[in-house]
């Protein structure tokens, strides 16, 4: 919590009048905002966070400072859910199927096998869908997501055991799933034996043995080293996911209007930016991964989605979602059945 008061005297400083300053060092930001994330320094929304961040900062004049902390520093992401949400976070970027133990709806573009391809997906999170998302996060008061959604790509499916190449092959399987039900639903309808295991404890878990497989986009898979624990990937792209950039809404109600507009432009520009930089590094990374010793192969998705149909999991979370989501979703991406 001591940054909400490290925040707070700050701004009641400014409001005084009273400037607040470093021996040695200049002028203090007049609101020093903290930014969670989970993923390595080395991942491009780090990156161009960063830009971001030295962006706003020369643009208010050293007004705002916007402090990263990447790779689960401050806590797994159900920990900084909750600090968000708290405020002991103002910022955090964070996958909508892991947010939808907060915010049901916003697991929705995770639906799995729902989108076939990168237009598709912006075409949707952009849009109608995308607007949808955003209106049930603001619903929650505590927090609200930025207008442009980050990419974290379309995942696969890794394993220390096998290729998978049908859904007989996800049968039994021990695969480390997020803290999110879509996730466990998915795969249970498999028949796998999903476990739920925040990120920051994945390499472990794979290196013990507790599980044999995880998923993830390849990003992720190459910066985390997962690599060095898996020794195939699969190339489902069973789902696609991004990172909704949230803000703790009494922080971000607490800027004046000019800063909210240059931090919400750059910001949404990073988003921008990163989706072209996870694209072009997704172009090479199989290539790469492969001569980290990963084997690879390409799955016929229509089998999987054949599956989930069969196995009743389209039915049942059109019923969690409701009608009308799920009008919207299937407006993105076409019938699901």
């Amino acid at each position: 919590m001591s940054g909400i008061t490290r925040r707070h005297f700050t701004v009641g400083a400014a409001a005084l009048g009273v400037t607040t300053f470093n021996i040695g060092r200049a002028r203090a930001a007049e609101f020093s905002y903290k930014f969670a994330n989970n993923l390595a320094l080395s991942h491009p929304l780090n990156k161009r966070a960063a830009e971001a961040a030295a962006k706003i900062k020369e643009e208010t004049g050293g007004r705002f400072e916007l402090q990263i902390f990447p790779s689960s520093q401050l806590g797994s992401d159900t920990d900084t859910l909750g600090q968000i949400r708290s405020g002991a976070v103002d910022f955090f970027t964070l996958s909508g199927l892991i947010l939808s133990t907060f915010v049901p709806a916003a697991s929705i573009n995770g639906v799995g096998f729902a989108f076939k391809d990168y237009d598709t997906v912006w075409k949707a999170m952009d849009g109608k869908l995308g607007d949808f998302i955003r209106a049930e996060i603001a619903k929650s008061r505590t927090i609200f997501a930025f207008d442009k959604q980050w990419d974290n790509g379309f995942r696969q499916t890794t394993t220390s055991t096998k290729p998978i190449t049908s859904p007989a092959d996800l049968a039994n399987l021990k695969i480390r799933v997020p803290p999110a039900p879509l996730w466990t639903s998915m795969f249970k309808a498999f028949g796998s034996a999903p476990a739920t295991i925040n990120f920051n404890e994945v390499y472990s878990a794979l290196q013990s043995k507790v599980v044999d497989a995880q998923e993830n986009p390849l990003a992720i898979i190459e910066t985390a080293k997962l690599y060095e624990v898996q020794g195939y990937c699969s190339m489902t792209n069973h789902m696609w996911d991004g990172f909704h950039f949230l803000a703790n809404r009494a922080s971000w109600e607490a800027l004046p209007k000019d800063i909210q507009a240059v931090v919400s432009k750059h910001i949404n520009a990073a988003a921008i930016a990163e989706r072209a930089d996870v694209a072009d590094l997704t172009k090479g990374l199989q290539e790469t991964l492969a001569s980290k010793g990963m084997k690879f192969n390409t799955v016929d998705q229509a089998p999987f989605r054949d599956k989930l149909k069969a196995a009743g999991f389209y039915t049942e979370w059109k019923g969690k979602y409701g009608d009308a989501a799920w009008a919207v979703l299937e407006g993105a991406v076409g019938s699901l059945g």
